[in-house]
């Protein structure tokens, strides 16, 4: 396994990034965050986490006391999913796997959320037509692009606005999928609202074409995901419920920095956020998606967008705030985020696949495995339980 080429580590031992913190009810001895990362390991039929390997892939990354861990994205209920290798949270089968990793993360003294994941739009129609299925968005015939529009024809299942019966029926979905982690052991929940999922749908104006009280105005495209967020408090309390946004991405068209006004819709859901918390009711953190990364299948660097910064959300917003997006081969501008502001934790994805000791290497300013982003999504061990330690890795000769 080689490590990253033409990268100087820095150790950010004495940084903020290695200073307590914080979330909810739960007290982090540092601030390094495994971020929600799709992995397309779950059993078909069922949509089980995997019983060979899952264990193992998140003991290995939750070996550092008090490290937050957040789960891949996993579905609420089967019309919120349209993936056949990513898990859900709806049936017992499910959580009896999901239990076994729950309990292993805290045998490791470390914490665990689960991110609530409900696809819409970017789901593959014709996965959801075979399982008798909607394939669902804000609004009718909205396709993300003309090959998914033409998949949708192709197998007759075309995209669907949701009538309110329906959004009342996928916050339902939500409430009992956070109980279910819950109950078997998670230590809060993520609700994603980010990256074009249909959360996100709904929040954009290029999917969101509605002209009733989901729609048109910025308070009403706000509407699903805070009806969603105020139902999940209600079911498990603020302190256990966290939210993912993404104010610049791109990733299933959505319009990032492209529009100018998309900004003050984020100042707002953030505002009412922060309005909640004010009555009693503040959820443990806010999770942005920086605009360094504005679609996650880019490689590091391509699509940064230079001219917007998430720093917005600190004036609006006064609790824990994690920020995600290619912090690994930035150390200095991780150390700079996470020190100018108290409340800062830094989410680190692909880094942290092919490095299941990344905590350590960060503290002590180690070199970096290289990842394999082929295997991302492979159903395989491989590039998912095989990445070696520091220790390993130097023994099998990586820095040579």
């Amino acid at each position: 396994m080689p490590f990253v080429k033409d990268f100087k580590p820095i150790a950010l031992k004495d940084t903020n990034l290695f200073k307590p913190i914080k979330v909810g009810n739960t007290t982090l001895e540092h601030r390094v965050v495994l971020p929600p990362l799709t992995r397309m390991r779950a059993h078909h039929p069922g949509n089980i986490p995997n019983k060979d390997w899952a264990v193992e892939y998140y003991d290995q990354r939750s070996k550092v006391p008090g490290t937050m861990v957040i789960t891949e994205g996993s579905f609420p209920s089967p019309q919120c999913g349209g993936y056949d290798n990513a898990p859900g949270v709806w049936s017992k089968e499910q959580m009896v796997q999901w239990e076994k990793i729950f309990k292993k993360i805290h045998e490791n003294k470390s914490f665990v959320w689960v991110q609530l994941w409900v696809l819409g739009r970017q789901a593959f129609p014709d996965t959801l037509a075979r399982d008798g299925l909607r394939y669902d968005s804000a609004s009718d015939d909205v396709y993300m692009d003309e090959e998914s529009k033409k998949k949708a024809i192709e197998c007759n299942n075309r995209l669907h606005g949701l009538t309110k019966d329906e959004i009342k029926q996928y916050i339902k979905d939500y409430v009992h999928a956070a109980k279910n982690c819950i109950e078997y052991g998670a230590d809060g929940v993520e609700i994603h609202s980010a990256n074009g999922y249909l959360l996100n749908q709904f929040l954009d104006p290029i999917s969101n074409k509605r002209t009733d009280e989901y729609g048109g105005s910025i308070e009403n495209r706000a509407r699903f995901t805070l009806e969603v967020v105020d139902a999940i408090i209600d079911a498990i309390g603020p302190e256990k419920t966290g939210i993912r946004l993404s104010p610049y991405g791109t990733f299933g068209t959505m319009s990032g920095a492209s529009d100018p006004d998309l900004l003050a819709q984020y100042a707002y859901v953030i505002g009412e956020l922060e309005k909640r918390a004010k009555a009693g009711k503040r959820l443990a953190y806010l999770h942005l998606v920086e605009p360094r990364v504005t679609n996650p299948f880019f490689t590091e660097g391509e699509g940064w967008y230079k001219e917007g910064t998430n720093d917005f959300a600190y004036s609006i917003w006064k609790g824990p705030i994690i920020r995600a997006g290619n912090y690994a081969l930035d150390p200095k501008a991780a150390e700079t985020d996470v020190d100018k502001d108290d409340r800062t934790l830094i989410g680190y994805g692909r880094l942290f696949i092919s490095n299941p000791d990344l905590v350590k290497r960060l503290k002590d300013g180690l070199p970096l495995n290289k990842y394999n982003r082929d295997l991302f999504y492979a159903f395989t061990d491989k590039g998912y339980v095989d990445y070696p330690t520091y220790e390993d890795a130097v023994k099998q000769g990586a820095g040579n």
